[in-house]
């Protein structure tokens, strides 16, 4: 393995069906991924994985639309594929989007979020039948588990890649 002037160097011989995966380079300020196969007639086919930031703009009944903030480029993310990411998207909020050919491969969000409470039960001193937590609604309708002493309209930091509770803000 080398790294050579931003990007990350690797050769890899071996076959992929008929074609021999030749070189692949990662470029890590721009985050493209890159491979070159070369099948047996010594075609070179390119193939580019790249991450972008985008903004998510709303839901609809089907779809998550986001938009390239500098584009102004939208486009729909069927919500099935959102359903990882749905309990901590709020609007306006930029997510990294992973994609091939114009078509979106993964979305994923900042590591830490901050949400308002929407909806808790008053904590009851004392009470530790629970191990000291309670659910809680957050303003987009994800729950999660948070300390007796946090109250509605509270925001709050979560640990996206978790899903737990970290401070109040």
């Amino acid at each position: 393995d080398a790294t050579h002037g931003g990007y990350h160097d690797w050769t890899t011989q071996g076959s992929l069906a008929s074609e021999t995966l030749d070189h692949a380079l990662f470029t890590l300020p721009v985050g493209r991924l890159s491979e070159r196969l070369e099948d047996n007639r010594g075609f070179h086919i390119v193939r580019v994985v790249e991450r972008k930031e985008a903004e998510f703009l709303y839901k609809d009944g089907q779809a998550y639309h986001l938009m390239d903030p500098q584009t102004y480029e939208q486009f729909p993310i069927p919500a099935e594929r959102c359903e990882h990411i749905a309990p901590f998207l709020k609007e306006n909020m930029r997510v990294t989007v992973t994609m091939h050919e114009g078509r979106v491969l993964d979305i994923s969000l900042p590591n830490f979020v901050e949400l308002a409470v929407a909806k808790t039960d008053p904590g009851v001193r004392g009470d530790t039948a629970s191990g000291g937590s309670k659910p809680a609604t957050l303003e987009t309708g994800g729950v999660i588990q948070v300390p007796l002493f946090v109250e509605e309209g509270e925001v709050i930091q979560i640990d996206t890649r978790t899903g737990e509770y970290l401070k109040r803000v």
